[in-house]
């Protein structure tokens, strides 16, 4: 039951990161303003490194032996979101109700979630706990 929950978190997380590459591999308004916000004039280097990273923490989250490297990834790319919005956009940007700050909370919970049930696969702590 337990693997089914986590997978279940793992898969909205997963989802909710890979719907927002689209807007911001195909440049989408919002996507370039807000990356404008935090970047300035070289928004487009952080929306598509952001957006790699992302990707790549997505598929590392269902691999079995390297979930815990993308759980790792996503905790930093969504330290940044969080950092983010708390600093220059705001919790609610774009009158979104807060939204895009809700999900990146949700997934660095899941995030969490995954690398401390991941914790003994790290190979560097995993004797330790």
């Amino acid at each position: 039951m337990r693997k089914k929950i986590l997978f279940a978190l793992k898969a909205i997380a997963v989802i909710i990161m890979l719907q927002t590459l689209f807007f911001k591999f195909s440049a989408a308004n919002q996507s370039v303003e807000l990356f404008t916000k935090i970047a300035g004039e070289h928004e487009a280097y952080l929306r598509i490194g952001t957006g790699i990273i992302e990707l790549i923490a997505s598929i590392l989250l269902f691999t079995s032996k390297n979930s815990w490297l993308g759980a790792f990834m996503t905790l930093g790319v969504m330290s940044g979101a969080i950092l983010g919005h708390i600093t220059i956009l705001g919790i609610s940007h774009n009158n979104d109700g807060g939204l895009l700050f809700g999900a990146a909370v949700y997934i660095f919970i899941v995030a969490l979630v995954v690398l401390i049930n991941q914790r003994k696969k790290i190979f560097i702590l995993g004797k330790h706990f």
